[in-house]
């Protein structure tokens, strides 16, 4: 069981299911934590087959990760359980979207864009590059990945308004754009030479610095990334 912070009331521990690694599970993570509430992370494996195994049907139909049941409530998809956090634990930690009604909906269009558009290319590079086809990976759909995702990121860097994505406080934009960006450097790591990296804007490369300072944000970190 994880608990950060003085929650200002007891509530019951909530149930988080993960894959370590996941950008949604680590973007739901992080609002566990930025919400200060107490949870129990339930780590499966992908390699195991965890997500098949014919119990976790009862928990996720479509088989995918993150789920939290809170109270006897299960909820899937990362932004339906931003949204739930955020309503049902309002009392709790610091609010995930920002007061101010701009600052909140540049919050959101940005959070929206990390799923649409930046996820759709990374996820293109983490299969090509760390689990290609017996065959290795196919160079156009690289180079094309790499070209597009780094359009978006110029896009997505001009939203930066402070030291966080809306501001002086970081909300659920931040913790639905960096998982994403983190595997960026988990491939280079990996396979020294793609450089991935280098894609970033020098505003989004001090902006993940302050996202990775959080107090809460180690915790968080992929548990088979620090191996």
């Amino acid at each position: 069981m994880s608990q950060s912070g003085d929650s200002t009331h007891e509530v019951a521990p909530i149930t988080f299911y993960y894959a370590s690694g996941s950008p949604f599970s680590w973007k739901v993570w992080l609002a566990l934590e930025h919400k200060r509430l107490a949870y129990i992370p339930w780590q499966l494996s992908f390699d195991a087959g965890d997500l098949r195994a014919p119990g976790y049907a009862n928990i996720n139909p479509r088989r995918r990760v993150p789920v939290i049941v809170d109270d006897g409530f299960t909820l899937y998809e990362s932004a339906a359980i931003i949204d739930y956090l955020e309503d049902r634990h309002a009392g709790s930690g610091d609010p995930l979207w920002p007061r101010e009604v701009r600052q909140r909906a540049l919050a959101r269009r940005v959070a929206a864009e990390a799923a649409a558009y930046v996820h759709q290319q990374v996820n293109t590079l983490v299969v090509q590059l760390l689990s290609p086809a017996a065959a290795g990976p196919e160079a156009a759909l690289v180079a094309g990945a790499r070209a597009q995702l780094a359009l978006e990121l110029e896009l997505i860097a001009l939203a930066v308004s402070g030291p966080f994505i809306a501001g002086d406080m970081p909300s659920a934009a931040d913790y639905a754009l960096y998982p994403l960006l983190a595997l960026l450097g988990r491939i280079d790591a990996r396979l020294p030479g793609q450089d991935l990296q280098s894609l970033l804007p020098e505003r989004l490369r001090a902006w993940m610095a302050n996202v990775a300072d959080l107090a809460y944000f180690e915790r968080t970190y992929p548990p088979h990334w620090k191996a």
